[in-house]
């Protein structure tokens, strides 16, 4: 008989993640995600109180690791605009290389959805914010460095939204570093 293994909150919530991701909140559901696991019922509730504190403990980790982290990663560098420069590379990668950018569009289904609502407003609150302190740190006035936030956020939105519809159409390889100087250059233009 084999031994299985003993799941943890992290593997709940990244099963979470997925089924988010495949079939929005609606999918984040106990049963389905316990027999994906290969586990019962009785191990979802060792670790969670009910199915919106899954939801809720997923929707974090989602804001952690594509926000934080990754603003984390970028302040690492001094200079903002290679941080604005490295910041597009990634935004603006291949969606299998970000399977955060599938979550984020999974949600924009379920905007209003009362555990979902506060955790994309502060995401993109935040995520517009550090944009605008990039452009501010390079030069910019406040109020031209937060439209050029604003217009490289959605950017990044369409960006995704094409990649998961249509990844044919993305740019790869050159194509794509050519791309990326493209909207660097028309997002830092004077």
């Amino acid at each position: 008989m084999a031994v299985r293994k003993r799941l943890t909150a992290a593997d709940w919530t990244t099963a979470a993640l997925d089924a988010l991701t495949e079939g929005g909140v609606a999918a984040v559901a106990v049963e389905p995600i316990a027999a994906r696991l290969g586990t019962t019922k009785g191990s979802f509730y060792w670790h969670f109180s009910n199915r919106d504190a899954l939801l809720e403990a997923a929707l974090l980790r989602w804001e952690r690791v594509n926000t934080e982290e990754i603003i984390a990663l970028l302040d690492a560098d001094p200079d903002p605009h290679s941080r604005l420069r490295h910041l597009m590379t990634l935004a603006l990668g291949h969606p299998d290389d970000r399977p955060g950018d599938h979550v984020m569009l999974a949600l924009q289904a379920s905007a209003n959805h009362p555990l979902v609502a506060p955790v994309l407003a502060r995401v993109t609150r935040r995520r517009l914010d550090y944009i605008t302190e990039l452009f501010t740190a390079s030069g910019l006035p406040h109020d031209q460095a937060r439209r050029r936030s604003l217009l490289a956020y959605t950017a990044f939105l369409g960006h995704a939204h094409l990649a998961t519809t249509s990844p044919e159409l993305v740019p790869m390889g050159a194509d794509r570093h050519d791309y990326v100087d493209s909207v660097v250059a028309t997002l830092t233009r004077a």
